[in-house]
Order: structure tokens, then sequence, then C-alpha cells
């Protein structure tokens, strides 16, 4: 592992639990033929681009209205990434939800970084014994294909798999745009099922409450942040661009708006793909998201 992010402690001292435990998945659920590499460096990645903001971490951050603590000791920890490996799709799913499972009996968040939305399946089924939780997706397509050339737990399929959760109450999918990988059928498979669409067009026109409306107060969230829910412009890193995503401000506003409304359960940030980033500007970006998450976690406390 690189360092970690923003310089936290793998653990805590004298027996403290964490509030939110970071990891890492380089590989999930690769498609037959295929495989998920670009996508292998992208924690570690995200961890580089936090060192400069490492020093500063009792600092004021007005994203936050405060310092990331909120001027408590640090309680967060990063625990380094999953052992995974190319195409041990089975061995990479099992792993990340063993991982799900064993930071929530601390108690603690869990917030997942990398790989592709295939790690999001073992990641909301790690909650199994959880429940029930909501799910707030932020991405720019629905993710509800039953299978691709077989495979039924690759990166088009993660809310199809956890529609099919006992687990999950309900979910909230933002950030909608242009076309992707769903079919007619799809669509109404994810309608039949409840799901609420909000495009991102209407966030642009009034503001996230389009979807925190959706969200039960008081309710067990897990957030699932698929990185090309971002506009391109901010978020260059993903494997599928596409203009007229969400902005920078309205993602981190989900994110607080969320906090103040529901419970943030779990968080995971995924899809970044590090060989299309311009600059850092995609790291630096989810770098900056990830803070804002933990800052959210903190403060329902």
């Amino acid at each position: 592992m690189t360092a970690s992010f923003l310089g936290f402690p793998d653990h805590l001292s004298d027996g403290h639990l964490p509030r939110a435990v970071i990891f890492g998945a380089d590989h999930c659920t690769a498609y037959p033929g295929g495989h998920n590499g670009g996508h292998a460096s992208a924690a570690d990645t995200i961890r580089r681009a936090s060192q400069e903001d490492a020093p500063l971490v009792e600092h004021w951050d007005f994203d936050l209205g405060g310092p990331l603590f909120a001027g408590r000791p640090v309680c967060s920890v990063d625990v380094g990434n999953v052992a995974t490996a190319m195409n041990d799709n089975a061995g990479n799913r099992s792993r990340i939800e063993a991982k799900t499972r064993e930071v929530l009996l601390m108690p603690a968040v869990p917030i997942l970084l990398g790989s592709d939305c295939s790690a999001t399946i073992p990641f909301l089924a790690g909650f199994g014994e959880h429940g029930p939780v909501w799910i707030l997706q932020i991405d720019a397509h629905i993710d509800w294909r039953d299978e691709v050339n077989g495979e039924r737990y690759g990166y088009s399929s993660p809310m199809r798999r956890a529609s099919e959760m006992p687990h999950v109450a309900g979910m909230v999918q933002v950030g909608l745009r242009s076309v992707g990988s769903a079919r007619l059928a799809d669509i109404d498979a994810a309608r039949r099922y409840g799901s609420r669409f909000v495009t991102a067009r209407e966030v642009h026109a009034q503001g996230v409450e389009a979807a925190l409306r959706h969200i039960p107060e008081g309710a067990r969230v897990v957030v699932a942040l698929d990185c090309d829910s971002l506009d391109p412009s901010i978020m260059p890193g993903v494997a599928a661009r596409t203009p007229g995503g969400l902005t920078y401000t309205e993602t981190i506003d989900l994110i607080s708006g969320l906090g103040k409304r529901a419970m943030i359960a779990g968080f995971d940030l995924v899809e970044l793909y590090p060989p299309a980033d311009i600059d850092g500007l995609s790291a630096l970006t989810a770098s900056r998201l990830l803070v804002n998450a933990i800052g959210a976690v903190v403060r329902q406390m």
C-alpha cells in the first residue's frame, strides 16, 4: 500500500474503536475475456492524492464547516487493500464481503475504495446481518443488467443484484444521464422493484432535495458512488465520460444532506480509472469526496 489516506493510522491506540474504516480493492468481477486492470491502482491513487492535505486534518475545512473530525481526535483508520487477483471473481467477492462484515462488527462505517462497480455487490452483501438498509446510488447509469455474456456479478449488474438482497429496503439512483448498457427490460425491472430515478438534469434544476426526499428520514443508507456520476470536466478519469454530470458541489451536498436526514451506514467510491485521468484532477476530486463522506459520518454521531 502507498501512504494511507490522509496519513490515517491502521488502528487506533488505547483500544478505541474507529468510527470509519477505509479499505481498498484492486479487482472484483471481470467479464469473460475482459479484465478490470485499469481500475487496479485506483485506491492507492486516491491515497496519494490526499497526501498534500494530510498535515491539514485539524485545519478548518469550508466544505464541512469545521475541521474534518469536528475538533475531536482522529477516529478513522485505513487498513489497506483486500487481497484480490485478476479473474479470481468468486474469491475477490468473498474477501470484499468478509472485510465489510468484519468492519460492521466493530461496529464502524466501512468505506470501500476502488475497482469497478462490480465491487459494490459484495460490499452491499456484507450488510446482510445489518439491515434493513437503503441504497443511494450516485451514478450516470442504473446498473440493472441481469447478466452480460453469462456473468451476473459484473459492473453492469450491482443494483439488480442489490434488489435481490432481502436486507435492502429500497434504492434511489441519482445522476442518471445519456445512454448506457440499460435496455428497456432493465428499466422496467428497476421501476417494478420501486427504484427511484433522479436524473442529473433534475438535480441541476431542483437541487439535491430532488433525490434526498425519497430517502426515509432516519434510514440506514449505503452510498454507492460511481465516479462517472460527476461531470468529466472535474472527473475525467473514468471509463465512460459523459457530459452533463453532477458538479462537485452537488455531490458533496448530497453526501452532507444525507448525513443530516438519515444515517450513513457505508460508503463506496468506485470506477476511478487512473489511466484516463488528466493531471491528477480526478484523484484529487475523489479524495475530496472521501473527506466529505468521512466528515458527514463523524457529524452524524
